[in-house]
């Protein structure tokens, strides 16, 4: 059997078909001002590539391999400096949280208000050399100071010897002081009404 016409042996439909085509392809018409914007060289830093409608599609300037490289090795410096100058650079402080601070201001107290403005010898308040020897005993004199003082103290000890002041009241606890004049001793604890925590002497810096 012989081979008939494509398109199922019709022959006028393909004719029409290329009929349509051609029909359509004459249809369209070039875009007014076309060739004219084609053969107008790009402006410097374009692609060049023509969009529908406006003016040519600007991909910005095209990087030179070397000016890549340059900029990343600047940032790359610029990095290593930053580093340098926060961890590495002299005089760097090692910051670490806060201790417990070398000492606590407790104020002397004198019980007697008749010495409270008085500076006189009469008035004057013992620092002890021991804490554990009799408060008054002759040698146990490490300096003196007067109400109102403030003394930097360093810890306590609260089994030391009990002492009482003029009005009764009784304590066995001592302060490792320091008066600002550098006189280092032990204050007794009827002799100052402190309400700050001191923390305790060490076995070592008792005595």
């Amino acid at each position: 059997m012989g081979a008939g016409p494509r398109y199922g042996g019709d022959g006028e439909a393909e004719a029409r078909l290329r009929a349509v085509l051609r029909a359509a392809d004459e249809e369209i018409e070039t875009p007014a001002g076309l060739w004219e914007r084609v053969k107008t060289p790009a402006p410097a830093g374009s692609s060049g590539v023509m969009v529908p409608g406006g003016g040519p599609w600007r991909a910005g300037p095209v990087r030179r391999p070397y000016a890549v490289v340059l900029a990343v090795a600047a940032g790359v410096a610029v990095v290593v400096l930053g580093v340098w100058w926060l961890l590495l650079r002299p005089g760097a402080v090692d910051v670490r949280p806060a201790g417990p601070p070398a000492s606590v201001p407790v104020t002397v107290y004198n019980s007697e208000a008749a010495c409270r403005t008085d500076r006189t010898l009469e008035c004057s308040l013992r620092l002890a050399k021991d804490p554990y020897r009799t408060y008054a005993a002759h040698g146990n004199s490490a300096g003196r100071v007067w109400h109102g003082d403030v003394l930097a103290a360093r810890c306590v000890v609260t089994d030391g010897q009990l002492v009482r002041d003029e009005q009764g009241v009784t304590s066995t606890r001592w302060y490792r002081v320091r008066t600002g004049q550098g006189v280092a001793g032990w204050l007794p604890g009827v002799r100052t009404r402190n309400t700050r925590e001191v923390p305790e002497c060490p076995e070592a810096g008792r005595r």
